[in-house]
C-alpha cells in the first residue's frame, strides 16, 4: 500500500504543480479536461483545467487536480504536506523556495526533535512541513 496526497485547487493547478516541480524536482505529467474522453460533458471554458496532475520523485506520488465546474471550492484545510529532508542546507532551500509569497506559520528552526522544522501555507494556500532530523 502507497498513500499518496490529492490536493484540489481552482483553476491552480498547473501554475502549483509547475512551482513543486521546480521546487522539488521529479517528473510531472498534466491531463487537461479537454484532453480526456470526457471533454464533450465538460464546458469548452474549463477544457484547459487540469484534470489530473502527477508529480513523481523517487518512488513517491503528489496528485492534484483542478476542481470540477460547478463545484463550490473551500480550499485545502486539515493537512500538511510534510517533506522529510536529510540536511539543513536541503531544508533551508525548499523553506526559501515554499515560503516566497506565502505565509509562514513557524520559521525553520531547530527544535527539540529536529534540526530544523518549519511550517507553512504556499502562495497556492497548500499547508507544507519541513522536518530535517540531523544536521
Amino acid at each position: 500500500m502507497k498513500l499518496n496526497p490529492y490536493l484540489i485547487f481552482d483553476g491552480q493547478a498547473e501554475a502549483a504543480f509547475t512551482f513543486y516541480a521546480q521546487c522539488l524536482g521529479g517528473t510531472l505529467e498534466l491531463m487537461r479536461f479537454g484532453e480526456s474522453p470526457a471533454r464533450d460533458d465538460v464546458p469548452a471554458q474549463f477544457h484547459d483545467r487540469i484534470m489530473h496532475a502527477c508529480l513523481t520523485l523517487d518512488g513517491q506520488v503528489l496528485m492534484a487536480s483542478d476542481g470540477m465546474p460547478g463545484e463550490s471550492y473551500a480550499g485545502i484545510k486539515g493537512c500538511s504536506v510534510t517533506l522529510n529532508v536529510d540536511s539543513v542546507v536541503e531544508a533551508e532551500r525548499l523553506f526559501a523556495a515554499l515560503s516566497e509569497q506565502g505565509q509562514v506559520q513557524m520559521p525553520l528552526e531547530k527544535t527539540f526533535w529536529a534540526a530544523r522544522f518549519a511550517m507553512l501555507v504556499d502562495r497556492f494556500g497548500v499547508p507544507w512541513m519541513i522536518n530535517c532530523e540531523h544536521e
